[in-house]
């Protein structure tokens, strides 16, 4: 039933004083006054002034806001960064980084604009401030709706601000829509910022040398803004990226890593763009992994074991890049983007001295360097090397590419006059491509009074508690926020309800995002979107198939279909 804001505002005032508990009789739909049309839903009241913030959403119909047509990814980043600026304190959202992602904090229904937020009610003690509540809800909401969506007015400014934002969005998608046909994996424009605040912040560096191509490896795209895009490609195959201590090696490579995703006007790499499949790739130690074929890089070990269909839970770097690699390839990655300060040395080279010491039927381990040529000459798997250590990948490398000052040089030229002109890699069995891997059903493991568990959920970016298992995702670098992590936690829970002994993991995390795309967050509850039975979220953003993958291969009760635990 749909009470009013006058009814809502009456009720508050009544609770004044009274145990936090009654809030719940708040719960339900209400009329948003000075918002014409506007509705009020409070989905979840908490009941405990420490409990979390109670989940609330707000439809505003697209008929009263000042634009019109279907918003896209952009745009409704644009105004959950709007409203996040207006909201005080009580009231709260999910607020986007630097990264531009698809959030359930702001979307778009058939004839509304639906916002989801969290509301902090009042107390004194474990009292309720009833009347500071209804000025919060009945007030202090509706004005700061109105001056975020400029509803009363500031129309023409804010049609503005969509309008650049779209714009920016078409620029972002074109230009990684050219990558591939450019023979590209990545392109980094002129006057780019790549430079980070601190390691805490992904902020643009103020007095930061701004990127320029070296002219051997520019490119130039003509976008659908109508102004051209100049900068350094970085073509598809083997490349290189060297130079000294301090002076932009990794800071290149972070930006490819997050190059996945848009970025927000201001950030300076508005208009770097990478491969949207590249994996970024190291080692971890400790780590699990599940039935994943290591064999093209490590076999014939000590023990007997075989490395078709490896499992351990306590990997060595060198095993756990390995695993990454194919796990990688399982999710649909095209690109690898690794660094080798935060790689396994066995797993990436192995110089001559060594090759000579140690005899190769007694080296279970393959190195990379031994692999990239061919990932790249037979499977069109293109791989980027940051190293500063190590000169072994300049004999396989299509593309070298030095760092001087953040300054980049292409030295492939001087790079190939290094090369020592007699081979010293073995020859290698062909790589062994991976098997999409099928997941078994889930059995529910219920506690002692037969309560099952409790849903998979995010504990800050890194973390997913799963019963009494916690997902460790540090190593996952390209998680851009805690709601992306959340969302794999819902998915997650979705599979599990959805694993048939038959389908590929990936198919299965691909038909899941599919359904989200097209029926919204919605689609993981069964819920139809739109609907007035539809309830908050939660905090989510859109994840990559490639960290969902990444997510359920961490996850230690995972069990495929023919392993011994199955």
């Amino acid at each position: 039933m749909l009470c009013s804001m006058g009814t809502l505002f009456q009720r508050l005032s009544s609770l004044d004083g009274k145990g936090y508990g009654a809030y719940k009789s708040i719960a339900g739909r209400h009329a948003l006054e000075g918002v014409p049309g506007a509705e009020l839903f409070l989905d979840k009241v908490q009941s405990d002034p420490y409990a979390p913030a109670s989940l609330s959403r707000v439809r505003v119909p697209l008929a009263a806001l000042p634009f019109s047509g279907s918003l896209s990814t952009h745009q409704r980043d644009l105004l959950n960064r709007r409203i996040a600026g207006e909201f005080c304190h009580g009231l709260a959202i999910d607020c986007p980084g630097q990264q531009v992602l698809s959030r359930a904090a702001v979307t778009q229904l058939d004839d509304a604009l639906q916002i989801c937020f969290e509301v902090q009610l009042p107390a004194r003690g474990r009292r309720i401030r009833g009347r500071e509540a209804a000025q919060l809800l009945c007030t202090t909401l509706s004005r700061a709706l109105d001056r975020a969506l400029c509803i009363t007015a500031g129309g023409d400014a804010l049609r503005a601000e969509l309008e650049a934002a779209a714009e920016l969005e078409r620029d972002q998608a074109a230009l990684r829509g050219v990558l591939a046909g450019a023979g590209l994996v990545a392109f980094i424009a002129d006057g780019s910022i790549l430079p980070r605040q601190a390691g805490n912040s992904d902020e643009p560096k103020s007095h930061a040398i701004p990127f320029v191509a070296p002219e051997s490896l520019a490119h130039e795209f003509t976008l659908p803004s109508g102004r051209t895009a100049r900068g350094m490609g970085i073509p598809q195959g083997v490349t290189l990226i060297v130079g000294g201590g301090y002076h932009g090696k990794s800071t290149l490579l972070s930006a490819l890593v997050t190059g996945v995703y848009d970025h927000v006007a201001g950030d300076g790499r508005e208009l770097v763009v990478a491969d949207p499949t590249a994996v970024a790739l190291r080692a971890e130690d400790g780590r699990t992994i599940t039935g994943v074929d290591i064999s093209s890089f490590i076999n014939g070990l000590p023990s007997g074991e075989r490395t078709t269909s490896f499992s351990t839970t306590n990997a060595s770097g060198s095993t756990s890049q390995s695993a990454a690699l194919m796990e990688a390839l399982e999710a649909g990655a095209h690109t690898l983007l690794i660094d080798e300060d935060t790689s396994a040395t066995n797993f990436m080279i192995r110089d001559d001295r060594m090759r000579r010491l140690v005899p190769a039927d007694r080296e279970p381990i393959t190195p990379l360097v031994d692999r990239a040529r061919e990932l790249w000459r037979d499977h069109g798997i293109s791989t980027v090397v940051v190293a500063g250590g190590s000169g072994a990948f300049i004999d396989i490398a299509d593309t070298v590419i030095a760092m001087d000052a953040y300054t980049p040089h292409d030295v492939t030229t001087q790079a190939q006059q290094l090369i020592d002109a007699t081979p010293t890699a073995p020859a290698l069995a062909p790589m062994t491509w991976p098997t999409p891997r099928v997941a078994a059903r889930v059995r529910t493991q219920r506690d002692q009074r037969g309560r099952a568990p409790k849903p998979p959920r995010a504990r800050g970016i890194d973390t997913i508690q799963h019963g009494r298992d916690d997902i460790d995702l540090r190593a996952i670098s390209q998680l851009a926020c805690t709601s992306q992590t959340q969302a794999i936690a819902r998915i997650i829970a979705t599979l599990e309800k959805r694993v048939d002994d038959h389908t590929p993991m990936i198919t299965l995390v691909n038909d899941v995002l599919a359904e989200i795309e097209t029926h919204g967050w919605a689609a993981l509850s069964g819920q139809r979107a739109g609907s007035h039975a539809e309830r908050h979220p939660g905090r989510v953003a859109m994840p990559r198939p490639q960290e969902v993958m990444a997510a359920l291969n961490r996850y230690r009760g995972l069990s495929l279909v023919g392993s011994l635990d199955a």
